[in-house]
């Protein structure tokens, strides 16, 4: 199995070579690629050091099997011809090619059979949030169909890259300090705060994060439920929360959906708030599973649920999905 990460570097790339150790995926050859700013760096994967190089139009990744690209939707769609001319799989982690209708967007807890129909040689990995999201709503779409969701989510800074990650370090510092608060990678200050905003806005006044969790959860469902999402950045470094609302079609008791997230793959419930026993994304770092708590039914609705799901999402919400696509096209080919 030969193997490519486009965007080694980024915090993404970096991710995919931790999980693909972890998981020991089978790699015959490795290829890194990045940016005229990354390529040259050197990376130790399984005891042997690899370099960055260049990514270019060529050939240069003829062989390779499977590539997982993560170097944002203008690159993805500039290279993608030449990542998949001559056989490779591109697993996507961009939105270039999301909502693409001859390009399946997958989550292999939900949608898995969805990847063996990719007539352009790419198979898009869905935003971190909604990964999270549909990893819990799936279980329960089996009791009972989901039509409508209200989400909130609180996105950690690490959703907006490494240096997102630093600056909020930085801002934390200069505020102790006394210090005037430098804002590049953010709309606003992040430390100290949160910010109701996370991409840009668009026409409806959701923003393109927003309109993600709609249309990509109706497309990875094969569902027509609607939701409406608030997300919002908070000053905290890795793993997204939400707190989710849903209407089903018929009641669901709170034991029975329990049950069904106590035994859902990607899932952990953890799920005793009398005892203080919640999810938090404090302890979610690092970790592969969705972690599911405060399930209880909601007083506005008669047919509602209203749950708190808390993610890893550089791991579960990019890369480790990532990963276990490649895992599921292999194992159809035994």
């Amino acid at each position: 199995m030969n193997v490519a990460i486009v965007g080694a570097s980024g915090a993404v790339g970096q991710e995919f070579l931790r999980v693909l150790a972890e998981r020991n995926f089978p790699i015959d050859n490795l290829l890194l690629f990045g940016s005229q700013r990354s390529a040259g760096r050197k990376y130790s994967f399984r005891g042997k050091e690899y370099e960055v190089k260049l990514l270019q139009q060529g050939d240069d990744f003829k062989g390779v099997d499977i590539a997982f690209t993560s170097a944002g939707a203008g690159t993805s769609k500039e290279f993608a011809e030449t990542i998949t001319k001559h056989g490779a799989v591109m697993i996507d982690n961009s939105s270039a090619f999301r909502m693409d209708e001859d390009v399946p967007l997958v989550v292999p807890e939900c949608n898995a059979e969805d990847a063996l129909v990719r007539p352009r040689g790419i198979i898009a990995n869905p935003n971190c949030t909604t990964i999270m999201m549909v990893v819990v709503l799936k279980p329960i779409e089996r009791l009972s169909h989901i039509r409508q969701l209200r989400v909130s989510t609180y996105q950690a800074a690490s959703g907006a890259g490494l240096a997102a990650m630093d600056e909020l370090y930085e801002q934390y510092r200069q505020v102790l300090a006394g210090e005037e608060v430098t804002v590049t990678k953010f709309p606003h200050q992040l430390a100290f705060n949160m910010i109701p905003q996370v991409d840009v806005f668009t026409e409806n006044d959701y923003t393109k994060e927003e309109m993600k969790m709609y249309n990509e959860t109706r497309k990875i469902m094969h569902s027509d439920v609607r939701c409406s999402a608030t997300c919002v950045r908070v000053p905290s470094l890795r793993s997204h929360s939400e707190s989710v609302w849903m209407e089903t079609e018929r009641p669901l008791s709170v034991e029975e959906v329990r049950k069904a997230l106590a035994t859902a793959p990607g899932v952990t419930l953890i799920d005793e708030p009398q005892a203080g026993r919640y999810p938090m994304p404090l302890f979610t770092g690092g970790k592969d599973d969705v972690y599911v708590g405060r399930v209880r039914r909601d007083l506005a609705s008669d047919n509602g649920l209203t749950l708190w799901l808390t993610g890893d999402q550089i791991k579960k919400g990019a890369a480790l999905n990532a990963v276990q696509i490649a895992e599921y096209l292999i194992s159809q080919k035994k």
